[in-house]
């Protein structure tokens, strides 16, 4: 399936899904990930889930981060050029969800890119080979493009791989591991 395709069919599937499946699947994925080589790692960037979307619930994710005294950075959007900028996630963090329903730092202490060592990715879906489908805006494949070139990848899907993304661009950033409520993949 090509992406549009792929992001139709998932979509739908997130929709189907009861806020308690969503919950416990995102309590799966947060244990699965405590048995990935990342945690003597210091900088994490995560994504605040977009409610209405059914992301992942990483509130898991981040009390384990916290537990681990690690450095939390999120991001905000800029829809203009695509872009996004990096704040460290203090208890002092103001976060506002914007028109697209992505919570956001309004401000804060800006994190240089080359600082963050792994980076939790939202997606859609993602294939065998590690390509992911997101919303199609560009923003993580921008922002993954600017990261150090050690940065650990990791994708948080509620849902297993498909065989094969059809239509994957040279500008696509694949995945290190795809963390599911089930399993744990390694590209």
């Amino acid at each position: 399936m090509n992406k549009e395709e792929l992001r139709g069919k998932y979509k739908m599937l997130r929709k189907e899904l009861s806020d308690l499946q969503l919950e416990e699947y995102s309590i799966e994925i947060a244990n699965n990930l405590l048995s990935l080589p990342i945690w003597d790692k210091t900088y994490f960037h995560i994504f605040l889930p977009i409610v209405r979307q059914k992301e992942v619930n990483t509130e898991y994710i981040l009390n384990i981060l916290a537990g681990k005294d690690k450095e939390i950075i999120v991001s905000r959007s800029d829809f203009s050029d695509h872009s996004m900028r990096h704040y460290l996630l203090t208890d002092s963090t103001k976060i506002r969800t914007n028109d697209f329903g992505i919570p956001e730092p309004v401000d804060g202490l800006e994190v240089p890119v080359r600082n963050i060592e792994v980076v939790f990715v939202p997606l859609l879906a993602f294939d065998k080979q590690g390509h992911r489908v997101g919303y199609g805006k560009g923003f993580y494949d921008r922002f993954l493009t600017n990261c150090n070139t050690a940065v650990i990848k990791v994708g948080l899907s509620i849902f297993g791989p498909e065989l094969l993304i059809d239509n994957v661009q040279l500008t696509d950033i694949k995945l290190n591991f795809c963390v599911t409520p089930t399993k744990i993949y390694h590209f």
